[in-house]
């Protein structure tokens, strides 16, 4: 599917929202694993200030995609920001996530993902298994994939953090048939 992943860390000027460096390297580690990919992670978190909506306390995903997309990449590379920050679109309450479809970069936020959200104990293991199928949905994307109907796919378009559980941390046949027979480019 991508050759490489570069995990790169996005918070506030102060360091709010920028994940743990052990949560990035266990995400690198199962992406490597599972999609036989070179993933890194990137020591300096990127500082994603300019996008923090304080009415809404949450950082605009769209103009902080446009930022990683500027940086440079390897072909087969895809740049994936991932923050604790709480992130939006205009034209949802809030996004898990956000990609370039048939691009190079992609975001996702731990903030809803952790069990804490929902008044919960922490829960690490449930937390990565979350972040990793939205790290495969954002990468579904920007290798072409749109949402599939397939709820149990990793590409089915999830809303509630329930919908994420339900899915499995991988692609449908029609969906690993179609990254199967893409183009590289």
């Amino acid at each position: 599917m991508v050759e490489a992943i570069h995990l790169v860390p996005l918070g506030l000027a102060n360091l709010d929202g920028v994940p743990p460096v052990d949560l990035l390297d266990r995400l690198a580690a199962e992406a490597a694993r599972l999609l036989g990919a070179s993933c890194r992670v990137e020591t300096e978190p990127l500082d994603a200030t300019f996008v923090w909506d304080e009415l809404r306390r949450q950082a605009w995903s769209t103009p902080m995609l446009a930022r990683l997309a500027e940086r440079p990449h390897d072909p087969g590379s895809v740049i994936v920001g991932v923050t604790g920050l709480d992130l939006f679109v205009p034209v949802f309450t809030f996004v898990f996530g956000e990609a370039q479809v048939a691009g190079h970069a992609a975001i996702l936020s731990t903030h809803r993902l952790r069990e804490e959200f929902y008044g919960l104990p922490p829960n690490p293991a449930l937390l990565l298994e979350r972040l990793m199928k939205e790290l495969l949905h954002e990468l579904g994307h920007t290798q072409g994939l749109r949402h599939c109907a397939d709820w149990r796919c990793v590409m089915s378009s999830a809303h509630t953090v329930e919908r994420i559980d339900v899915r499995q941390a991988a692609f449908c046949a029609d969906c690993a048939r179609f990254l199967h027979n893409r183009k590289p480019g």
